[in-house]
């Protein structure tokens, strides 16, 4: 008797976590009631590349992304910055907003999301190499030794690229793991989150932020900083990269 309720019980809990499993992946790449209600709008639908397409121009890349168990996923090239399907941005630009996008690096990765793009600002030869603009890092720390250069870990990830460092302390998931990075932007005031921690901010106005620009490798770049819109972009750095629901709620800036 004591076997059998024993054996009911594992199967009552065996369904239990299998229909919460279910209802997890239901929930993903899908905006909730509450986040239609406060203007959240999903940037991607996890089966299309809708609303993406190449920074190079054109349709979105041939080669070097696929959507897969509903994420959008960078594929292996031996760490080519730009090198296979290039980057890609978003569809319009954006001005103020709050955006939030779930990461997943395998070791040893790196890739970027960037905003505030400007596509005339893309170094290289022939379009190749990644457009400029803001980057939110997101980067193996432990192995990829970008995370070694830089000044004060402003390389590693979830940092402003090059320019502010995230705290030392930051939340971050175990490689394989999914990360929730957010962005968020009002006017000249920036904040990075990771994993529901704000990990830095700035003022793009400030001395300090002039500073620190002027110290960057962004510093050859006349205007980088000052527009208020642009792309978002997903960098194909050549590493095995996945992103998920992505989501955009727009704080005033609208399209431009």
């Amino acid at each position: 008797m004591l076997f059998g309720m024993k054996r009911a019980l594992a199967a009552v809990v065996l369904s239990l976590s299998l229909a919460a499993s279910a209802v997890s992946a239901q929930m993903v790449n899908t905006l909730t009631p509450k986040e239609k209600a406060d203007g959240w709008q999903l940037l991607f639908d996890g089966k299309t590349t809708d609303g993406w397409r190449s920074a190079r121009g054109g349709g979105f890349p041939a080669t070097g992304w696929a959507v897969r168990d509903g994420a959008l996923t960078v594929t292996e090239a031996g760490g080519e910055e730009a090198g296979n399907g290039g980057d890609i941005v978003s569809t319009r630009t954006y001005g103020d907003f709050e955006l939030s996008v779930d990461f997943k690096l395998s070791p040893g990765a790196n890739s970027g999301i960037k905003y505030f793009v400007d596509l005339d600002m893309t170094p290289g030869h022939e379009g190749h190499g990644s457009a400029i603009g803001f980057e939110y890092q997101v980067l193996d720390d432990a192995v990829h030794p970008d995370a070694k250069k830089g000044k004060d870990g402003d390389r590693t990830v979830a940092s402003l690229y090059d320019m502010i460092p995230a705290a030392k302390d930051k939340p971050i998931k175990p490689i394989g793991e999914w990360n929730t990075a957010r962005i968020v932007v009002r006017g000249k005031h920036g904040e990075h989150w990771l994993n529901g921690v704000k990990v830095l901010e700035y003022d793009r106005d400030s001395p300090a932020f002039r500073e620190v620009v002027a110290a960057s490798k962004f510093s050859g770049y006349p205007g980088f900083g000052a527009k208020d819109s642009g792309y978002l972009l997903l960098q194909d750095h050549g590493f095995p990269v996945s992103f998920r629901n992505l989501k955009i709620r727009e704080l005033g800036g609208g399209a431009r």
